[in-house]
């Protein structure tokens, strides 16, 4: 068989079925009209987490874990429910809900469905959570077949819900990994991919994640690449050929035409790109992984887009690593919903940082906290070279336990008091950064936030260790709140 047509052995896996016994009703409306009233939300108490086990010797499926997070159960920082995928080697990347808060107030409308695109089968799964929110079950499998067929896309990367009601799904390249790119339709009832939504008249562009704003009648998109140049491994070689992505583009949100295209610097390679959650706001930010920096877009006087760099994380310079000169890889950024402070993961560093971005220009950093990483001292690696710190930070360790990998997702609490991190990224780049990880398995942590003067802080009660799972060590990325969160949701 072939990588997306094999299917998982066949084994007895726990949790399957649901451990709580009883349902709980699902989110009706969403249930927020504003993002200032959605900090006003209830704690959380569920984290839905993607967990891999793509390419390794467990020879199991990716699966949805259902992890307690209320610390007034006795369940706290346990997984209580693993929904697991019927497929090897799928890769669950970024998640996204059937509905936004957009759509307040329409009891007609149930956000009770997640959906994961699948990175590296193509495959796409619909999970109904809202059945019961603490086991959620496999609603569709939409094959990857079906999206070549109708779209000739592949290697799916983040799903938004968009205002028609339809679900749209971005796709890194075309079939044969030459980074053309699309953004593909589904139906939200029956769940059938519905063709693409860019105009074939505005021909193919890098793709990886995206945002829109509608009340700007926008929709702005980022650029990975060339996916068959870094699909295995990060090559120095690779750089200054145009296999990484380095522009924004900028969709007319109506008419799906492409307008422009800003050029954020070569070999750049924007991702994870936010606009700030006030539905006005003509604001917002993107990551750049390779050159490890923020830039913040905005639209001008004259109704054009444009962008500066307002954040750079220095390389440092070093010994005992794979190259002379260690980026950061700014890998995820998150925006409180009151629009005051941005959080970024340094992958590589092992650093997360908060700016108040108050003024949307100007961002200043008010905290930070390393958690992992390959700077830590003790390791094969020597700093030669940091303008920003003094002597390498100490490893870290939580619970007896050294954490492997490095920051890399986050999740924000509504009322923006917990900041939730997990340290996988993607299976090739964890086997060639951090090896350990792939072995060992990842982590769930959860950073204390001020929210009044900034400021960062570690949860020492908090850890959700994926190395014990019972499938063998797993690797947590992309988290989701039953309720919506700071990543997913978007106002109109």
């Amino acid at each position: 068989m072939s990588k997306i047509q094999t299917k998982a052995l066949d084994a007895k896996h726990p949790d399957q079925k649901n451990p709580n016994k009883g349902r709980r009703r699902s989110y009706h409306g969403p249930i927020y009209n504003s993002p200032l009233d959605a900090m006003k939300g209830p704690r959380e108490k569920l984290l839905y987490v993607q967990c891999s086990l793509t390419g390794t010797d467990a020879r199991q499926p990716d699966y949805l874990a259902t992890v307690d997070v209320d610390p007034e159960s006795p369940r706290y920082c346990q997984v209580i429910h693993r929904l697991v995928m019927p497929y090897l080697n799928d890769e669950l990347y970024h998640s996204g809900w059937n509905a936004s808060s957009r759509s307040f107030g329409d009891t007609s409308i149930e956000r009770n469905h997640l959906v994961l695109p699948c990175l590296c089968s193509g495959r796409i799964y619909v999970v109904d959570t809202g059945s019961d929110l603490c086991a959620p079950s496999l609603c569709k499998i939409i094959e990857p077949l079906e999206t070549i067929r109708k779209t000739n896309l592949c290697f799916l990367n983040s799903s938004h819900c968009l205002g028609s009601g339809e679900i749209m799904v971005s796709a890194v390249t075309d079939t044969f990994g030459n980074g053309r790119g699309g953004l593909l339709l589904l139906d939200p009832e029956t769940w059938e991919v519905k063709g693409t939504w860019d105009c074939p008249e505005d021909g193919p562009v890098k793709m990886a994640d995206f945002w829109y704003q509608p009340r700007h009648n926008v929709l702005i998109s980022t650029e990975a690449g060339v996916p068959k140049f870094y699909i295995n491994e990060v090559k120095l070689a690779d750089l200054r050929k145009g296999r990484y992505g380095r522009n924004l583009n900028i969709w007319d949100l109506t008419t799906h035409r492409l307008l422009q295209s800003i050029d954020v610097g070569e070999d750049s390679m924007p991702l994870e790109i936010r606009f700030l959650h006030n539905p006005n706001s003509v604001h917002g930010y993107v990551a750049c992984l390779m050159e490890s920096s923020i830039h913040h877009f905005f639209k001008t006087e004259d109704g054009c887009w444009t962008a500066e760099k307002v954040i750079q994380i220095p390389n440092k310079k070093v010994s005992g690593w794979l190259y002379p000169e260690m980026p950061g890889f700014t890998a995820n950024i998150v925006i409180s919903l009151d629009d005051r402070f941005l959080y970024c993961s340094n992958w590589i560093h092992g650093d997360v940082r908060q700016y108040d971005i108050t003024d949307p220009h100007c961002p200043k950093l008010v905290g930070q906290v390393f958690v992992g990483g390959s700077l830590q001292k003790g390791g094969p690696v020597t700093v030669l070279e940091d303008p920003e710190l003094d002597c390498q930070p100490d490893p870290f360790v939580i619970q007896g336990k050294k954490v492997q990998g490095g920051p890399q997702t986050l999740q924000l609490s509504l009322d923006g008091a917990r900041l939730f991190i997990t340290t996988a990224l993607y299976t090739p780049w964890d086997k060639q950064f951090y090896p350990e990880l792939v072995r060992k398995g990842s982590v769930m942590l959860q950073l204390d936030v001020d929210t009044v003067r900034g400021g960062l802080s570690v949860n020492r009660e908090f850890l959700v260790d994926f190395g014990q799972e019972p499938f063998g060590p797993a690797r947590a990325e992309e988290m989701r709140y039953p309720g919506g969160d700071c990543t997913s949701d978007i106002w109109e």
